[in-house]
């Protein structure tokens, strides 16, 4: 394990110095007085530790863990059957990049199947926060490793929209966890259109098998379909595929489409794992709808 090179959730918390999170902490009932799976932190990130604290008057962010989030739901003995190893990795910290175009589309990922957590599954462009870095340039860099994309900071006018507590697996009944994140989703306004960007897209096939540019309507339908409640999916006026582009082992790109049903399948409870929008990726869509609103 490198505890040097990674940048570690710390919590702060009445005023106390920092401390190091634990790995079987939940973060959101630490700061939570009621059990809620959703409260207002603020966050920053201070020689090399991201640190969260209780939000303050509203200038704070969403965090929310899902009502399934393994680490809630941990016995003793679980947490004691936990490799001491994973227990001692702390939270790491992740950045995910909604990229919205000129005309009000963003970029979705499919993570590749060969990657260890969440293989398959839709998600923003991101990744980990590598030390001496800020936020954004993490974001950016993941953007460019991932997309190809290549952003200047000053070109895409930044925005925390909020941070996900994020568990691999997502459910006990597929096992003990083996990572545990806070995911800081950001969202940066591009002033060219999707078939703009689409033209630099150049992806990385070791992690990106697959990519689209989803409109308003299309993300409605699939923050519809909550993880773990049984709510009607909005589908009324989509049609029954969802055009994507397929990235080649050697990175080309292929106009195909995939079954509306992947985009708005919910997370399985039990048995594999399905492609499907991550269960983060809805909650920071709809955090995105409502940025829109407000614009």
């Amino acid at each position: 394990m490198d505890k040097v090179r990674r940048i570690l959730v710390h919590v702060c918390k009445d005023g106390a110095a920092p401390q190091r999170a634990q790995f079987v902490q939940s973060l959101t009932g630490h700061f939570s007085d009621s059990g809620d799976d959703q409260v207002e932190v603020s966050c920053s990130l201070e020689r090399n530790q991201f640190i969260l604290q209780r939000g303050d008057g509203g200038r704070g962010f969403p965090l929310k863990r899902p009502a399934f989030c393994p680490i809630k739901h941990l016995s003793l003995s679980e947490v004691a059957a936990i490799p001491l190893d994973v227990q001692q990795r702390g939270v790491d910290v992740g950045v995910a990049i909604l990229l919205q175009s000129a005309n009000q589309r963003v970029l979705l990922t499919r993570r590749a199947k060969e990657l260890r957590i969440f293989p398959n599954v839709w998600v923003p462009p991101g990744g980990h926060v590598e030390l001496d870095e800020t936020l954004l340039d993490a974001g950016l860099r993941e953007l460019k490793e991932e997309t190809g994309l290549n952003l200047e900071p000053k070109e895409v006018s930044p925005k925390v929209l909020g941070l996900w507590e994020s568990v691999y697996p997502p459910m006990l009944s597929r096992g003990l966890p083996q990572r545990h994140h806070i995911v800081v989703y950001m969202l940066l306004h591009s002033p060219h259109s999707h078939l703009q960007l689409q033209a630099s897209l150049s992806p990385s096939p070791a992690e990106v098998s697959a990519c689209l540019w989803a409109d308003r309507q299309l993300v409605r339908a699939v923050v519809s379909a909550v993880d773990g409640e049984e709510s009607e999916v909005e589908v009324d006026h989509l049609q029954s595929s969802v055009s994507v582009s397929l990235v080649s082992v050697d990175g080309a790109l292929t106009d195909s489409s995939l079954p509306l049903s992947v985009f708005v399948s919910r997370a399985p409870s039990s048995g594999p794992d399905v492609e499907r929008v991550s269960t983060g990726t809805k909650f920071a869509l709809e955090l995105w709808l409502k940025s829109l609103e407000t614009s």
